[in-house]
């Protein structure tokens, strides 16, 4: 429907333009309109003619528009086949007539018809038509009149044409449609690697195409034989004849030649395929294009007609050259004779681009090579092209252009950024000349380029193919690397024989005057392409001539840096030639500026790249490759060398280091891949690597003394700020050595001996440093060889024996070799430096050499060297801690024997020390391997751990190393022994649980027993004088010597501590082992031995002796005796000794400090607690007589001073810390506590010793004596001071009275009773101090003690228990005694103390403890006084009331001067007696307490009845004056306790009034009134009877409110306290009588207000005598204003 609607538009538009001039068309085109609408597709309109004829009759008109638009249908229509083909006869006729109208437009349409017909279904098949249709486009292109639009239209038609003409050929043949590379300019790649690797894949693509065939066919199909006429016209066109078929005469040649070069290069399966168009191809273009090549006058002389034929030429021979082989001979021989500079620059590099382009196809190339170079009858083709190509780099050494150098690596960076330089460029003026020769180096480079890269990608197929066999094998132990041969590594191996030479010089020429980036990373490509390939191929002489030649180039040359930088001063290294590598001495480091440029650094790279690919065909060239890295190593590390980056003139302190050592970095780096490659080498090849290595090192110290300009290397990268400035540094050969050993241990037997020989050859040096390099690579290399696998699998392999031709032992060897051979000392210390570092890391792997190191080691230990014995026992420590589990068993004998001669050497004692510490660790390493079932079922889980070694005899060697520490154990040098010795102890101690009987024996009796009685000996016979410090120098004309301190400036003070070592060492041993030790035969001996020697160190020894003597012996009797597990014999014979020793050091003449008797009191008590147990009750009391004689003796004439005033004695401190613990523990010492009490009580003030001690001091002096006796010798008595009590402390007595109280509470009752006398007469005397020490403290203690035990004692639930009567008597009796002691003789009394005025804290701290002693008397005591005799009681109230006495027995004038807390004593006993007589708040209930009231109540109405009498006599006396304040507070004191005083009715029984107590009442009302209320009480009326004692105070009480009155009293307090006081009377009467003048009836008191006056009439009366009840008739009260009052 779209052509339709499309046709239907035109066929308006012509409608339109006909409609004048053409009505016919116009009809027709309207009929055509109509016919259109009836059809629906392309073959209708084609089968309906009347569309067709249309367009033909508009055609026919021979008008331009008519035509034009009739042409535009028609391509319509033929481009949608609506054509029918009986009309292409009409139709061609049509056009030719077109072709005759000389209308650009029309000329146009017309060409666009032609062709639209060639690509529909018209296109013709016959050739006439055809040649009609040529020809017509010929006829365009040919007439010069035409627009050049027509002309080029025409062309490009024509080219389409014959285009379509092949491809049917092509199609119609069956051919492939194989076609080869555009016409025009090939695309290339940034870099001829890449060209050539594009190339080889172009021409892999070619050979596997389908459909090509080797065999050429005759027979042509139509087609076929039309495309060949068509070839042949254009052949013949193109040779300027006349065209046969097309009957065309005459063509532009250019032209021709352009489409004869694109059927050539187009459609190649057409002449490989098919003969006639072969023999065309030899016959006759072959031959045009040579007579073409010749010809250089005319049109063939014209740079673009030149261009065309040698480009021809060019695919002729690419694409054809088997088929022409002669004729491509000599097409490539007049290319390479138009390489001569006498031709034009164009024609040059024209020919020159074609040269590049065979090069850089590696097809091409191997096929001319094959054909013609390998051919002895042809002639070198590839031969002269590469010799060509050499040539024109080559001269332009003659003119030495610094320009046209530029200019060609302008080119190449060009290239390599994508940019592509070719002759169109612009360019004018002398820079053609410039630019063209530029130009033609560049091809010239390439095409060598190319070259090189053929050859290196045909040696890589070889390669892969299996023709060759690669460098890189997979078996690095591979010795032979077999060339097998092949088509490629033939051809391969002749190309580089043939052309090596030609491309070094052109190369190498290159590389040295180029600068640019991209040609030299080009050049440098190729350099590594070929060395490799030379390698692969095996082909010795190019692969070192490029390799020595390479390396030139990678140390910068003097005309490189003088044009490389612009500023600064270089001194340029010496090129390294191939003779200057192998010279004997290396180059000198440089000592002014060094710059490595770009091309140096890719120079370097590239020599990296090839010894990598290359490394395990180098062999003897290696020595190339690492003198110029040695060179390059010196330049990395000297500090005046940098990078080109960089400029010279800035100092070097403000570069940036960071680029600045980037190229240093990465050539570090590559460096050290270089050799840790060295891994997958074959072992020839390490080999030859470390001989070229060795070489360079031996080279490199060749007259060197001093070590200076050896170059500082590393493996690692380059630091900033230190490059290379290292003294001492290592050499460049030796540091390889090291890394390619550490990348080939697994192989390293192959080449150990030869390498250590050369680094024990380089230890022996003249020069320091080279040594010290030497040795530090020799340490490395041992120490890395023994982490091989042949090491550890030759141990695993013989594990029993020690082979001496073993690897390992060879890898030891230059250790031992450097120490017995070398003498210097240097080299000696560095070899027992490397035997420590491989100790260290790999000592566990070691088996075979252990006898030869550890007869190294003793050997350095028996040298007596102050540098080397350090050093051979830093390897002895690392061996006995950390390889024990390894070395064989054969050889431990060695190794504690070795630890012995250091332990005994005399250089050093620090290592004397270090190695007994390390025979303990080996003696723990063997006792774990003892594991003997003698033990408990504890003992063994905790022993249960072994050493792991069952190969060994671990109690032999435990006595072994244990018989070495005893021998140190008696060294004269005191650190050794004392640290000899505990070790000893220790390790026995701690691993005896493991041990058998027969062990234990060899330890006891060989080792512990003799070792204890050589030091016994030697500490007896040891020196006292005081010794001399080392001397450290002199001063002033005179020697400085060091500073002894005093406790260890002589031989025996050195030896004490030892003595204490061994005595801690003991008791350590035999605390967990004596149970043990006592099923041992003659340990009872040994015991006794112990014990003696116990005893003897603490008596004689020196205080530390004594102290560690005491502590053994208290470990080891307290640890078995708390267990009971030590038979009781042992525990006899211990105390024993402890007996004499405490009598032994509380004699007089001992020197025993008094620390050692704290000891001894502490180890005493310790001993008890433990093991009371083992106590019977006379081993009880002898311990108290032993800590009581200690009490008793606290210091000696040997101690400097003695307590002071108040002070107590260290001895006694701890004895009070031990009293307390050493009391009765269980039931059968319960007896004991009265003892104990007696023996604390005896502590007191006034005590005297008890019995028990005083008989157990005669006991031990009797026993004493008979030993004496019987061992004839005189005995020693015990002086001590027996019983003295003055050396008992007061501070001591005081602390004892303190604990005193907490341990009478944890006594049994019944043993209470039996020393509360005791206890409460010592507190008695204690508190009796008051008198004469008030300011003391210890009757302070005393009373709040004494407090405590009456508090804890009276109690009421205790107050009915059994008591002892006699018992309890004397309890009584000391109980009175005691309190009038203190309250009569010290309480109450004036004091002052030493320090003046009685401090008021004090002063009522000590009233408190007055009215607490008071208090419980009055609470406690009375409360339990059931059993107490009544004298007794009358004697606590007696006493009583003497202290309330006091105050009112004094005169006024004394009264006035008694001290306050005098008087507040008094009141306080006045108080506690009116307590004891009340019944409190809830009455008396306890018969106590009764009983004492009804005592103590007459005695407090008597002391009341005096004090109210004394006062008011001291009133009246004063007549209204002041009286004391003392006397004014008793007196209100007793009238506030009356008032409050409530009787018990038992209590009031007691009261019986006399007659002085009524005088002065009405005598007969009164006594009646008494009595009556008295009987009242008795009658149980209680009201009446608690105030009763009232009653019996009337009258004083009277008398008082008289005198009171008329003295006018000014104290409101005692007139208050005494009016309520007298308002009570009245109730205690109990009688109700009757007012008569009150007018009512109302119980009357006995007394009223006494405020009130008593008026009769107008007179009057006394108002004392008168109450409401015998107020006379007619009087009334009358109130003090004058009213009158109501009687109450």
């Amino acid at each position: 429907m779209a052509l339709a609607a499309a046709l239907e538009a035109d066929l308006r538009a012509l409608s339109a333009e006909a409609r004048r001039k053409y009505p016919a068309v116009k009809d027709a085109a309207e009929h055509a309109i109509l016919k259109l609408r009836t059809v629906t597709d392309p073959s209708q309109i084609a089968r309906n003619d009347d569309v067709l004829r249309l367009y033909m009759l508009a055609c026919d008109t021979r008008n331009v528009k008519l035509s034009i638009l009739g042409l535009s249908c028609l391509q319509k229509l033929l481009a949608h086949d609506a054509v029918p083909p009986l009309a292409f006869p009409q139709i061609l006729e049509t056009l030719q007539e077109h072709c005759e109208i000389n209308d650009e437009i029309l000329q146009l349409k017309t060409l666009q018809t032609i062709l639209t017909i060639l690509q529909s279904k018209l296109h013709p098949g016959d050739e006439n038509s055809m040649s009609i249709l040529l020809g017509l486009c010929l006829g365009l292109l040919g007439k010069s009149r035409n627009p050049d639009s027509v002309q080029s239209t025409a062309a490009a038609t024509l080219r389409q044409a014959i285009a379509l003409i092949f491809e049917r050929v092509v199609y119609a043949e069956d051919l492939p449609a194989q076609k080869g590379t555009s016409s025009r300019r090939p695309s290339r790649s940034n870099s001829v690697s890449g060209d050539v690797s594009r190339s080889m894949m172009t021409a892999k693509t070619e050979e596997t195409a389908p459909g090509s065939s080797s065999d050429s066919r005759v027979f042509m199909t139509q087609e076929g034989r039309l495309g060949l006429k068509l070839f042949e016209d254009l052949t013949s066109l193109a040779a300027g004849g006349q065209a046969k078929w097309l009957s065309f005469h005459s063509l532009q040649r250019t032209f021709a030649f352009d489409m004869l070069d694109y059927v050539l290069s187009n459609y190649i399966s057409l002449f490989k395929n098919i003969r006639p168009y072969q023999e065309v191809l030899r016959n006759q273009v072959c031959s045009l294009l040579a007579t073409s090549l010749r010809t250089t006058t005319g049109a063939e002389g014209e740079p673009q007609f030149r261009r065309i034929i040698l480009r021809a030429v060019a695919n002729v021979i690419r694409l054809y050259s088997s088929i022409v082989l002669a004729e491509c001979e000599v097409f490539v021989s007049f290319l390479v004779k138009s390489t001569d500079a006498s031709l034009p620059s164009w024609h040059r590099i024209m020919v020159l681009e074609i040269l590049r382009g065979f090069c850089i196809e590696a097809r091409i190339l191997c096929f001319l090579f094959e054909t013609f170079d390998m051919q002895p009858e042809n002639s070198n083709v590839v031969g002269a092209m590469v010799k060509a190509l050499s040539r024109i780099v080559i001269s332009m050494q003659a003119h030495d252009n610094e320009e046209s150098w530029a200019a060609v690596s302008g080119m190449f960076n060009s290239k390599a950024k994508g940019v592509e330089w070719s002759l169109d460029n612009d360019v004018s003026g002398a820079a053609i000349a410039i630019v063209s020769e530029a130009h033609a180096i560049t091809l010239a480079v390439e095409g060598l380029l190319g070259v090189v890269f053929t050859v290196a990608t045909l040696t890589d197929e070889a390669s892969e193919s299996g023709e060759v066999a690669s460098p890189r094998c997979e078996n690095p132990n591979s010795s032979v690397i077999v060339i097998r041969g092949g088509p490629y590594a033939t051809l391969c191996i002749a190309m580089v024989n043939a052309l090596w030479r030609t491309l070094l010089e052109a190369l190498s020429l290159v590389l040295s005057r180029c600068q640019g980036e991209a040609l030299v990373l080009e050049i440098l490509k190729a350099y590594q392409a070929f060395t490799q390939a030379c390698g692969v191929l095996r082909i010795v002489e190019p692969r070192d001539a490029f390799l020595s030649s390479l390396c030139k180039f990678t140390i910068a040359q003097p005309v490189e840096l003088e044009k490389a930088t612009s500023g600064g001063h270089l001194i340029p290294l010496i090129p390294l030639t191939p003779a200057a590598l192998k010279r004997s001495e290396p180059p000198a480091e440089p000592r002014e500026s060094v710059v490595l440029t770009p091309k140096n650094v890719q120079a370097l790279r590239t020599l990296f790249n090839v010894a990598h690919r290359l490394d395990n065909v180098l062999d003897s060239s290696w020595i190339l490759v690492l003198e110029t890295l040695a060179a390059l190593d010196r330049v990395i590390h000297s500090p005046h060398a940098t990078t080109q980056e960089i400029s010279t003139v800035v100092p070097r302190i403000t570069r940036d280091q960071g680029s600045q050592s980037s190229d240093f970095n990465i050539l570090s780096t590559l460096d050290a891949q270089l050799f840790e490659s060295s891994g997958i080498m074959s072992t020839p090849a390490v080999r030859s690597l470390l001989a070229g290595l060795m070489e360079v090192s031996s080279n490199g110290v060749q007259g060197l003394t001093t070590g200076l300009g050896l170059a500082g290397t590393s493996s690692g990268p380059r630091t900033p700020g230190a490059q290379g400035q290292q003294t001492g540094s290592k050499m460049f050969a030796v540091e390889r050595m090291i890394t390619v050993l550490m990348n080939n241990v697994h192989r390293a037997h192959v080449f150990w001996e030869e390498l250590t020989d050369h680094f024990i050859k380089l230890a022996e040096h003249e020069s320091s440093q080279v040594r010290t390099v030497s040795l530090d690579a020799l340490d490395r290399s041992i120490c890395a060889v023994l982490a091989c696998d042949q090491v550890r699998q030759d141990a695993a392999d013989d594990p029993s024996t020690l082979r001496k031709d073993a690897f390992e032992c060879a890898v030891i060897l230059p250790i031992k070799t450097l120490f017995d051979n070398c003498q210097k000392d240097e080299v000696q210390s560095s070899s027992l430096k490397i035997l420590l570092h491989l100790l260290e890391r790999h000592g566990e792997k070691l088996h075979h050499s252990w006898p030869d190191i550890l007869d190294l080691l003793r050997s350095v230990a028996n040298t007596c060297d102050k540098e080397l014995v350090p050093l051979g026992f830093q390897s002895l420590q690392v061996i006995l801690n950390d390889c024990l589990m390894s070395i064989p068993s054969t050889a431990m004998d060695m190794c504690v024997d070795v630890a012995a001669a250091y332990g005994a050497q005399k250089t050093d004692i620090n290592i004397s020390l270090t190695s007994v510490g390390l025979l303990w660790a080996t003696s723990d390493f063997f006792a774990r391997g003892v594991n003997h079932e003698i033990q408990e079922t504890e003992d063994r889980n905790v022993g249960s751990t072994t050493s792991g070694r069952k190969d060994l005899d671990c109690d032999t060697l435990l006595l072994a190393v244990l018989g070495v520490i005893q021998k140190l154990g008696t060294d004269d040098r005191p650190e050794v022994r004392n640290s000899a010795i505990r070790t000893i102890f220790q390790s026995v101690s701690s691993h005896g649980h493991r041990f058998s009987g027969d062990l234990w024996d060899n330890c006891l009796w060989i080792l512990i027993f003799p070792l204890v009685e050589t030091v016994r000996h030697l500490a007896a016979n040891s020196s006292k004088e005081e010794s001399v410090g080392k001397e450290l120098g002199m001063h002033g004309g005179k020697p400085v010597h060091m500073l002894v301190h005093h406790s260890r400036n002589t031989a025996q003070k050195q030896w004490d501590e030892s003595l204490v070592l061994v005595l801690n060492g003991l008791g350590r041993l035999l605390k967990p082992f004596l149970h043990l030790f006592q099923t041992l035969d003659q340990f009872g001996e040994a015991w006794t031995t112990i014990l003696l020697f116990g005893q003897e160190s603490i008596v004689n020894g020196s205080k530390e002796v004594a102290l560690a003597a005491i502590s053994t012996l208290q470990t080891i009797v307290v640890a078995y005796a708390s267990k009971g597990s030590v038979g009781m014999d042992y525990f006899k014979t211990a105390f024993n000794t402890y007996e004499k020793i405490v009598y032994s050091v509380c004699d007089s003449s001992s020197k025993v400090m008094a620390k050692a008797k704290q000891e001894l009191l502490q180890s005493l008590a310790e001993v008890y607690v433990q093991g009371y147990k083992m106590f019977d009750q006379s081993t009880y009391l002898r311990l108290l007589a032993l800590i009581d004689l200690l009490s008793r003796n606290p210091v000696n004439s040997s101690d400097g001073s003695a307590a002071g005033r108040g002070g107590i004695p260290q001895v006694q401190r701890t004895s009070l810390e031990v009293l307390p613990t050493i009391k009765p523990l269980d039931a059968t010492l319960a007896p004991m506590w009265p003892s104990y009490f007696q023996q604390l009580v005896s502590y007191l003030p006034g005590g005297e010793q008890c019995e028990h001690c005083k008989l157990g001091e005669e006991i031990y002096t009797k026993q004493q004596t008979l030993e004496s006796a019987l061992s004839k010798l005189p005995s020693s008595k015990c002086s001590t001071t027996n019983g003295q009590q003055e050396n008992i402390s007061q501070g001591f007595s005081e602390k004892v009275a303190d604990i005193l109280v907490d341990l009478y509470k944890l006594m049994p009752s019944d043993s209470k009773e039996l020393v509360l006398p005791d206890i409460i007469a010592g507190l008695g005397r204690c508190m009796a101090m008051r008198r004469d020490f008030p300011d003391a403290g210890i009757w302070r203690t005393a009373v709040k003690a004494y407090n405590r035990i009456l508090h804890d004692e009276f109690r009421p639930e205790a107050s009915g228990k059994d008591r002892i009567s006699t018992v309890r008597a004397h309890v009584w009796k000391e109980l009175i005694e005691t309190y009038e002691n203190f309250l009569v003789g010290t309480c109450g009394r004036a004091v002052v103390l030493p320090s003046g005025e009685p401090a008021a804290e004090a002063l009522k701290a000590d009233e408190s403890l007055e009215a607490c002693m008071l208090d419980v008397l009055s609470e406690k005591v009375f409360a339990c006084c059931e059993d107490a005799p009544e004298d007794v009681i009358s004697r606590f109230i007696d006493l009583i009331d003497r202290c309330a006495a006091r105050t009112c027995a004094l005169s006024l004038e004394s009264a006035a001067l008694l001290p306050h807390n005098c008087g507040r004593f008094s009141l306080l006993c006045l108080q506690k007696l009116f307590h004891i007589c009340s019944c409190g708040d809830e009455g008396l209930v306890n018969p106590s307490r009764i009983a004492v009231s009804r005592m103590a109540l007459p005695v407090l109405m008597g002391r009341c009845n005096v004090i109210i009498r004394q006062f008011s006599f001291d009133e009246k006396l004063n007549e209204g004056a002041l009286l004391p304040s003392v006397r004014k507070e008793e007196m209100y004191c007793v009238l506030e306790e009356l008032s409050r005083l409530v009787l018990h009715p038992l209590t009031a029984t007691t009261l019986k009034p006399s007659r002085n107590q009524l005088a002065g009442t009405t005598q007969k009302r009164k006594l009646s009134t008494i009595r009556d209320s008295l009987s009242v009480s008795n009658g149980s009326e209680q009201g009446a009877s608690e105030r009763a004692h009232l009653l019996l105070l009337y009258s004083p009480l009277c008398d008082l409110h008289l005198i009171l009155g008329r003295n006018h009293f000014r104290d409101d307090k005692i007139r208050e306290s005494l009016q309520v006081l007298l308002r009570l009377v009245g109730p205690c009467s109990g009688h109700s009588l009757r007012v008569e003048n009150a007018g009512s009836s109302k119980v009357c008191p006995l007394f009223c207000n006494l405020d009130l006056k008593v008026v009769c009439g107008n007179k009057e009366l006394d108002g004392a005598c008168y109450n409401c009840c015998n107020l006379p008739d007619g009087c009334r009260f009358v109130n003090p204003n004058g009213t009158t009052a109501a009687c109450l």
